[in-house]
């Protein structure tokens, strides 16, 4: 008997195991974020099982939330209880109202499908921000030998150097008494435009180039620009940063302090607008463990010096003199009785608002690949890739005053580096508030023998997390995804992604909007687009709808209609990623004021024709364009047919954004503008002699749009003519190159694609790897930039066709994921596999003979998935060795040809064989 009922335990034991385990904790994105200021913020999480069990799901979910990590065995901030759901993403914080400064400690456990539950998974963290503008106590202070106002700009075109330089950058600093045990000691800061925070001697966090950019506040220049918009955009903000530093006090005398930069804040040059000269606001919240609290706040007692930084700005590069450098100046009991008193500054007209957004960092680190000698103390180094950073002089020695000049091969318009050695010791130095692009440098001036260990390359970029790996057989295919997406990361600074890294450094919307989708499949962007589409938001202009070619705006952001259009086109991309509902929502009546902008263009005929005019009463290129960097200057299709097929992408996402959210009335709508927009666009630009609407994407972007099928045939012959008379090559520019892959293999020329793709003459990206670039360019020739991601924007094909795997707009965020793999002839296999909301999600194919083909796939716990068979005929399907038929979580859809499987989360290998 007793045998008996330890085996009915046993067995009920085994069976009622739970399966799932979450990981992966996100709060508004983030993991363990320092500081938010969203009053119900957004939780998600994933969910894997832990035995691979086919069909696994969560069935509920519970969220605790304590006010410390102790508590969380009982709550008392939030207990959701047990919620049935499979949702997992985006859940809105629904306890006790959250105060300024609360941390948050939450953790969360699932049911899995059988109604088991599993374990609490690991404690995360989020900390709320200052809610209230009465919470600021602290004041904003400057450098005393600055006034309020910017550097001027200078004179003359891009290439001419900032007449007036800025002074020193300052150090500031307080010292203060700490008398009882400190339990926790949280700082509250920012500094603009870029800033470094001190405690007791050493530098706070790993962020460089922090704040992320944002439009600061009013700027008078703006209005006499050269491209100028009204200083009226709807939001203007600030974002503010917190650092936990208890670690770093102790009781007795402490000090903190900080380094403050020009950054965008302070950047003269023609094609920007500066908003002053630099300042800072730090409040640091002492909390002692008797519960009592004192606060530590900047205010004209703190004290300010000159820095070693002699220049520091954006486009002209930084000057260090180390004779200058004040030892221990931000140590607890440096004597700063000599220091002026800092000078209270203006608050900026933005709002403060929580730096919930990802900072950059030092992200890779690179030793010389080459050190040539081209005389005396003057050297030529090479590194293995051109990057975006700073060279790092370590430990290297010379006599005080002797000047070191840096000199970097990629860097056009961003300035040069020059080191003035101090004499004494081992000395180190690299840039703090500029970055440089180059894959080499030239260095002048070098005291003695240069040695390899002396110098050090640093990445330094927004920290994008790479979720995804492609590759296939074909060499060429992975080093043009390479190329890109190191150009990617060297654009990616401060928040936003820039046009080249070195000579514009400017938040294009209309490269943002053709590169977003490549962008979302590589890299866990979901911070990153949160924080610049609000930007995007925010430099609307209310009374016209208008966005700006640039946001963070600056007057120098040349673009026409496709580039506004990013309000319209990257939410919409985002809700496809990612599944969030939210983003369509805060953007929804963002998107509808710019289809009110674009009507304001709209011909008699119904098509778009932008000509907003320039100062000077005539139509002004920059704000006009249509399309952008075509394989010759003339090379472009016309620019109404291009802002027509704007008017109807913009108004097609807006309708399918309305029917998400639920306003049918509307959807309508722009279903109808769409509708009309797209017969408009037939009308005017068919030539029914050429059977073709233009070369130079003219005929992609009809494609795109929809065309009725006494067309489509005729349109696509000429196009397959035009690539033909192109001896394969493409003839696009940046926003026809982001369909033109996708559009011919929708209409069964996958292999015309993947030839365009593999071509190593000009016009193409294997043109690029030929001449030796490491990053993706500006243009097919080797004319301009080197430097340029916005091309990528195609290179969606690789993952979404040529592996095959793709979102469904209809459940969105993977939650339905579509496997349909291109086999090109040429191609041996291919790999692609990404994190999703849900979890890990892969492909691989590889041909096993000329008529077999291996197919692994994994689908996410909480996902399912439709697999399109490789082949039209196949003679036989086998999954992990046996028919498909004996396999779990597999299900044929009906019919013998086009054959298609349905699968539930898990992990698949199938084998097709066809005759």
């Amino acid at each position: 008997m007793r045998k008996t009922l330890l085996f009915l335990f046993l067995t009920t034991f085994s069976v009622a195991k739970a399966q799932l385990e979450v990981n992966k904790l996100t709060c508004e994105y983030l993991e363990n974020p320092r500081v938010i200021d969203e009053v119900n913020p957004r939780l998600a999480w994933i969910n894997t099982s832990k035995e691979n069990i086919r069909g696994q799901k969560q069935t509920a979910y519970q969220i605790r939330v304590a006010s410390s990590q102790n508590g969380l065995s009982a709550p008392d901030l939030w207990d959701s209880k047990k919620v049935g759901s499979e949702k997992n993403n985006r859940i809105s914080y629904q306890g006790k109202a959250l105060t300024s400064r609360q941390e948050c400690w939450w953790q969360v456990r699932t049911w899995d499908k059988d109604g088991v539950a599993g374990e609490w998974s690991e404690p995360a963290f989020w900390r709320m921000g200052l809610l209230e503008k009465s919470d600021w106590q602290a004041k904003w202070i400057g450098a005393p030998w600055q006034g309020e106002e910017a550097i001027p700009k200078p004179g003359g075109g891009p290439q001419k150097k900032t007449e007036i330089l800025p002074p020193p950058a300052p150090l500031l600093r307080k010292s203060f008494d700490i008398k009882k045990e400190v339990a926790k000691a949280v700082v509250f800061t920012t500094g603009l435009g870029y800033f470094e925070l001190y405690a007791n001697g050493k530098k706070v966090g790993n962020d460089v180039l922090v704040p992320n950019q944002t439009n600061y506040g009013k700027r008078p220049a703006l209005t006499d620009a050269y491209i100028a918009v009204p200083d009226e955009f709807v939001a203007y903000k600030v974002m503010y940063l917190a650092y936990d530093i208890t670690s770093s006090l102790k009781q007795g005398r402490n000090a903190i302090g900080g380094i403050l930069g020009n950054g965008f804040y302070n950047a003269p040059r023609f094609w920007t607008a500066s908003y002053g000269s630099p300042r800072f606001i730090a409040q640091l919240h002492v909390t002692y463990t008797d519960g009592t609290e004192e606060i530590i706040k900047t205010d004209e007692t703190w004290k300010a010096a000159k820095s070693p930084i002699l220049v520091d700005l954006v486009y002209d590069g930084e000057v260090y003199d180390a004779r200058k450098e004040i030892s221990g100046w931000s140590n607890a009991n440096f004597d700063d009785s000599s220091w002026q008193n800092a000078s209270l500054r203006e608050a900026p007209y933005g709002d403060m608002v929580a730096h919930t957004a990802i900072t950059d960092k030092v992200t890779k680190q690179y030793a010389p690949t080459k050190i040539e000698k081209l005389g005396k103390g003057h050297y030529k180094v090479d590194f293995p890739e051109e990057i975006s950073g700073w060279l790092r002089l370590v430990n290297v020695t010379g006599p005080a005053g002797q000047k070191v000049h840096i000199t970097f091969n990629g860097n056009l318009y961003s300035g040069e580096n020059t080191y003035i050695f101090k004499g004494e010791g081992l000395e180190q130095y690299a840039p703090r508030f500029n970055w440089f692009v180059f894959s080499g440098v030239e260095i002048t001036n070098w005291p003695g023998e240069l040695k390899a260990e002396n110098l050090l390359a640093e990445a330094v970029n927004t920290d994008l997390q790479e979720k995804a790996t492609f590759q296939t057989s074909n060499d060429l295919f992975n080093q043009i995804h390479k190329i890109w997406k190191r150009s990617q990361l060297d654009n990616t600074h401060g928040g936003i992604a820039s046009d080249c890294p070195h000579r514009e450094r400017s938040g294009y919307t209309g490269d943002a909007q053709v590169t977003c989708n490549t962008v979302m499949h590589n890299y866990d962007a979901q911070a990153f687009y949160q924080k610049w589409v609000t930007d995007m938001r925010d430099a609307q202009i209310p009374e016209t709808g208008y966005v700006p070619n640039g946001a963070p705006w600056q007057p120098g952001c040349g673009g026409g209609v496709a580039w506004g259009a990013a309000i319209n086109i990257i939410p919409w991309e985002f809700y496809k990623q990612y599944g969030s509902k939210d983003m369509l929502a805060d953007n929804y009546e963002a998107m509808k004021g710019y289809i009110r902008y674009m009507k304001t263009w709209q011909t008699p005929e119904g098509t778009m024709f932008s000509q907003r005019e320039g100062q000077d009463g005539k139509p002004l290129k920059w704000w006009n364009l249509g399309e952008w960097a075509g394989v010759c200057t003339d090379c472009l299709p016309p620019d109404e047919l291009v802002h027509t097929f704007y008017l109807w992408l913009c108004n097609d996402i807006t309708a399918k954004t309305a029917s998400v959210l639920g306003q049918s009335k509307e959807a309508a709508l722009y279903q109808k503008q769409a509708k009309e927009a797209k017969s408009a666009f037939q009308e005017k630009f068919y030539n029914a002699e050429t059977k073709s609407f233009g070369k130079y994407g003219a005929n992609i972007f009809a494609l795109k749009m929809g065309l009725p099928a006494n067309l489509k045939a005729a349109v696509l012959n000429s196009l397959k003519k035009d690539i033909e008379e192109n001896d394969g090559h493409f003839d696009t520019g940046i926003f026809g190159t982001r369909y033109f892959f996708e559009i011919l293999s929708e209409n069964n020329l996958s292999e015309v694609a993947y030839d365009a793709l593999n071509k190593r003459s000009e016009p193409s990206f294997g043109r690029w790897v030929e001449l030796g670039s490491t990053t993706s360019r500006e243009h097919w020739s080797e004319s301009g930039s080197y430097n340029h991601p916005m091309f990528g924007g195609g290179m969606a094909w690789f993952y979404t066709n040529l592996a095959g795997m793709q979102t469904d707009e209809k459940e969105p965020g993977y939650k339905h994921i579509i496997f349909k793999p291109e086999i090109d002839n040429d191609l041996q296999f291919a790999n692609y596999s990404t994190q999703t909301p849900y979890g890990a999600a892969s492909i691989r194919w590889q041909k096993i003979s000329d008529d077999i083909l291996s197919v692994y796939i994994e689908v996410p716990v909480g996902s399912e998935a439709t697999l399109y068979a490789p082949y039209k005929e196949i003679t036989k399907a086998l999954e992990h060795g046996k028919s498909y038929k004996k396999s779990k979580g597999v299900k044929k859809s009906k019919g013998k040809k086009n054959m298609s499987f349905k699968l539930q989360s898990g992990v698949y290998s199938f084998d097709f064989s066809r005759n």
